[in-house]
């Protein structure tokens, strides 16, 4: 893997489970990791003008523009270049069909373009509501408990680190409901393209987690 890391791009709607998965793939496989959102809430902290509109923007449902975003990829992506990494796997990215073409370009532009596996976990709106509605984080341990609904929405403590669960301010329904829209006009263009050039892997991500996780690892490794 040292000349051709894996390269792993993870799409798929807000409650997908991506970050599970990610969490599941990064250990299986040793990658690292690229987060829009973890970049985005990250730089946000900083107090500057960049910091504070991207505050603004992401708790109210909106979403950031492509310089913004592209420009902490490519930050992150320098820093791991002077790593020997084993691979890479982005969530949640590209977001628009212009950041598809930007990434490729990057890893192109880092040599990281032989061993790259589109995965699209799909589900329905009515699943994506459903699920998002009940998900709770930790601030702490950034754990994201998703299966709130087989505990009635109501665990309050993570069981990895016991800090308080919170919901994120962009969880909540108007801000879900921004985002499936948004995926629809932005993100579906995005999957289009990487269908019609015979990238796209689709797992069905209305299954238990295990099983996609199954699938997903079958699909990577041509099972």
């Amino acid at each position: 893997m040292e000349n051709n890391p894996l390269i792993i791009i993870l799409l798929g709607k807000s409650g997908c489970g991506k970050g599970t998965q990610v969490n599941l793939l990064v250990k299986k496989y040793g990658l690292d990791f690229i987060g829009s959102g973890d970049l985005l809430r990250e730089r946000k902290k900083e107090l500057d003008f960049t910091g504070v509109k991207i505050s603004n923007v992401i708790d109210n449902g909106g979403i950031v523009p492509t310089p913004v975003i592209f420009s902490l990829w490519m930050d992150k992506l320098e820093e791991y270049k002077k790593k020997n990494i084993q691979g890479l796997i982005f969530d949640g990215s590209p977001r628009k069909i212009l950041e598809a073409y930007l990434i490729d370009e990057a890893l192109g532009w880092y040599e990281w373009d032989k061993n790259i596996k589109v995965i699209l976990i799909d589900i329905s709106d009515d699943e994506a509501l459903k699920r998002i509605e009940l998900r709770k984080v930790c601030l702490n341990c950034k754990a994201i408990i998703s299966n709130a609904e087989e505990l009635n929405g109501n665990i309050e403590f993570c069981p990895n680190c016991g800090n308080k669960l919170e919901k994120r301010p962009d969880d909540l329904q108007e801000g879900v409901l921004k985002r499936l829209n948004w995926y629809k006009a932005e993100v579906e263009p995005v999957v289009e393209y990487y269908k019609k050039d015979n990238r796209l892997i689709t797992i069905n991500g209305e299954q238990s987690i295990e099983k996609v996780f199954e699938d997903i690892v079958r699909a990577i490794e041509g099972i």
